[in-house]
């Protein structure tokens, strides 16, 4: 335990030292939020599907945990190319505490990154309810862990920066578009539809959307099941994937 403790705390000391690093990650979101938010507000509004701030603003924050959480398999790469990833691997603990241990520290991040879009949606705009906040902290967490277990895995089987981004953006970007942040669920093509339902951020987005705004899609005890199920597989794959690293 000690282990997950000291790598936790390590992940999330490397993003704190690095303010640039903070702020610029808030770039996009907030691109969306003003861009797409007042743009397409007064489209949506006239279509009868009220205000366009209120439906955005939780798919913009799943975004915001989905790539933070995602590329911070990119230090696995960089602490393999540059020896410290051994000099993990050879400390007294098994391969499953380290990599849990990133993935925590990793998701911890990515979870202050959403907190971050969610206080900034609300300088747009956003009146969220708050009553369920909670609920809604814990599935944001739950996409957190699920992406950074996702891309610990990737990272462990590539040796360079660049593949690893070329792979994620090939991965994260429909994955983010076809998860209804941006569009309602409902009258969707039947092949769209179908995309979105095997997408595990479709359940986060609808989780958080459902709790901070009400009127779930899938539901919200179906969207806490499935997205429980995918993040523990995402784990085991991610830990299985971390112990064949060679170095």
């Amino acid at each position: 335990m000690n282990a997950i403790y000291i790598l936790w705390l390590r992940q999330i000391k490397r993003y704190f030292r690095s303010r640039a690093r903070i702020v610029g990650s808030l770039g996009q979101p907030l691109l969306f939020l003003v861009a797409l938010g007042f743009g397409f507000g007064p489209i949506f509004e006239k279509a009868g599907g009220g205000n366009y701030i209120q439906f955005l603003a939780p798919g913009i924050i799943a975004m915001g945990i989905l790539f933070t959480a995602v590329f911070s398999g990119i230090e696995v790469i960089w602490d393999k190319q540059f020896g410290f990833l051994k000099e993990t691997l050879v400390a007294p603990v098994s391969r499953f505490e380290i990599m849990l241990g990133r993935t925590l520290g990793g998701a911890t991040v990515a979870i202050f990154q959403g907190v971050l879009v969610f206080l900034l949606s609300l300088l747009i705009g956003f009146r969220p309810e708050l009553s369920l906040l909670p609920v809604a902290i814990v599935f944001a967490a739950l996409i957190a862990i699920f992406f950074t277990a996702l891309g610990t895995a990737l990272a462990s089987m590539l040796d360079d920066m660049q593949g690893f981004q070329l792979i994620m953006n090939f991965l994260v970007m429909p994955t983010f578009f076809l998860s209804g942040a941006l569009f309602p669920m409902q009258g969707l093509p039947p092949a769209v539809a179908a995309i979105a339902a095997i997408n595990p951020l479709s359940y986060g987005v609808d989780g958080l959307r459902g709790t901070l705004v009400g009127g779930a899609h899938f539901g919200l005890f179906t969207d806490l099941g499935i997205l429980s199920i995918v993040t523990i597989l995402s784990i085991a794959f991610g830990s299985y994937m971390f112990s064949k690293i060679r170095v």
